[in-house]
């Protein structure tokens, strides 16, 4: 997938990082990240997302995140998952499908603007089977010493081009191109 097909925005994983290599502290924590978000750093990324791509797990620590009025606003969120749940959420559509199919879902929903890959899983799945068009990676300083790295073992080698490095107070972005 390319941004050049039928006009839909770009595949894009996006990641807030420890400077060593964590996208979630022990326990899937992600509080460390808040501090740094509270007042949007790059608010052009939020207004190119049509739509989100997360995993179950994913999903649950971003629900935790929202019921300390911390939470996401990214367009449509579709959860990827073995087991959906009984009860509907309001917002979120839960997808057992393929992941091709499921990214092409949330694509079309993302109306023309990018689509965000969330979760290491998802992620990681996504970069291997050739999905993504760019990584954008947060890299906030501080050292985590353990947790959720930023890809799941077994990713195997994607190159990727470096094309804009950005910093907005303590925060670099950095994005990257997948070469394919």
């Amino acid at each position: 997938m390319s941004d050049t097909d039928a006009g839909l925005g770009k595949v894009v994983v996006n990641r807030s990082m420890s400077l060593d290599g964590f996208i979630a502290g022990p326990d899937h924590a992600m509080d460390w990240v808040i501090e740094y978000f509270r007042e949007d750093p790059f608010p052009e990324v939020m207004a190119a997302t049509g739509a989100m791509l997360i995993g179950r797990r994913t999903h649950e620590v971003a629900k935790r995140m929202s019921d300390e009025n911390t939470g996401y606003d990214g367009g449509p969120v579709f959860v990827l998952t073995h087991q959906p749940p009984d009860e509907p959420e309001q917002g979120v559509t839960f997808l057992t499908c393929d992941l091709a199919e499921a990214v092409a879902k949330a694509r079309a929903a993302a109306g023309g603007k990018n689509l965000e890959i969330l979760g290491a899983d998802v992620a990681s799945q996504c970069l291997q089977r050739g999905l993504v068009d760019e990584v954008l990676v947060y890299v906030l300083p501080v050292l985590l010493g353990d947790g959720v790295r930023f890809s799941t073992s077994g990713l195997g080698r994607i190159d990727l081009e470096p094309f804009s490095n950005t910093q907005a107070g303590p925060v670099t972005m950095l994005r990257f191109r997948v070469r394919k």
